[in-house]
C-alpha cells in the first residue's frame, strides 16, 4: 500500500508558528536523535511500541500496514541492544510506514540507509535484542522528556523532530 505524500513541511517554520504554545499540544523533540534510513523528511499520525531491549512487537507493527503512519519506540533509551534493524526497516517501507523513530539503538546502517524508509534513533549498536513478547502497543509513552500519544502527527526533517496533537499545515 503506497500513502499520498504530504506537502514538503519545515519544523524550523512549524516552531516559528508555535513557539508560543503553552496548552502542550506542540512539542519539540531534544537533539538527540541520528538520521538513518533511505528517506530524509517523514511526518504522519502516530503508532507507539514502548518495550526494552526486545524487538518483538516492533517486528509486528512494521509487519503490519503502516498506511502512512510513523512508529514510535520507546525503547528506554537502551544503549545496550538495537530494536530496529535492515529487515525490520524494509518491512516497514515495504508495508507503507513514512517512517520509524527510536528511543534506543538501531542496526545495519548500509540497509537502514538503503531503505525507503525515514528512521531517527539515538545510536547504532550491532547487538540484537532478545526475543520475550514483552511490551505494550499504542501506548503514551514519554521519549527523552516529550510526552507522545497515539493520533498524534510527527514530524521530521534535518533541522528535528516535533510533534503535534493534530496535523500540521505546511
Amino acid at each position: 500500500m503506497t500513502s499520498t505524500p504530504l506537502p514538503a513541511f519545515s519544523t524550523c517554520d512549524f516552531c516559528d508558528t508555535h513557539k508560543g504554545d503553552v496548552s502542550g499540544a506542540f512539542r519539540v523533540m531534544p537533539p538527540v536523535f541520528q538520521s538513518f534510513g533511505g528517506v530524509a523528511s517523514f511526518a504522519g499520525p502516530i503508532s507507539t511500541v514502548k518495550c526494552y531491549e526486545d524487538n518483538t512487537l516492533v517486528k509486528a507493527a512494521v509487519d503490519s500496514p503502516g498506511e502512512g503512519r510513523v512508529l514510535v519506540v520507546d525503547g528506554g533509551a537502551s544503549l545496550r541492544r538495537a530494536l530496529v534493524g535492515g529487515n525490520l526497516a524494509a518491512a516497514a517501507a515495504r508495508n507503507g510506514w513514512a517512517g520509524i523513530v527510536v528511543d534506543g539503538c538501531v542496526r545495519d546502517v548500509a540497509e537502514l540507509n538503503a531503505a525507503a524508509v525515514g528512521i531517527r534513533a539515538l545510536a547504532l549498536m550491532p547487538l540484537p535484542t532478545e526475543k520475550r513478547n514483552e511490551g505494550q502497543c499504542d501506548v503514551a509513552v514519554q521519549i527523552q522528556g516529550v510526552w507522545v500519544r497515539p493520533g498524534d502527527w510527527l514530524y521530521a526533517d534535518a533541522d528535528g523532530i516535533v510533534v503535534s496533537a493534530q496535523a500540521l499545515s505546511a
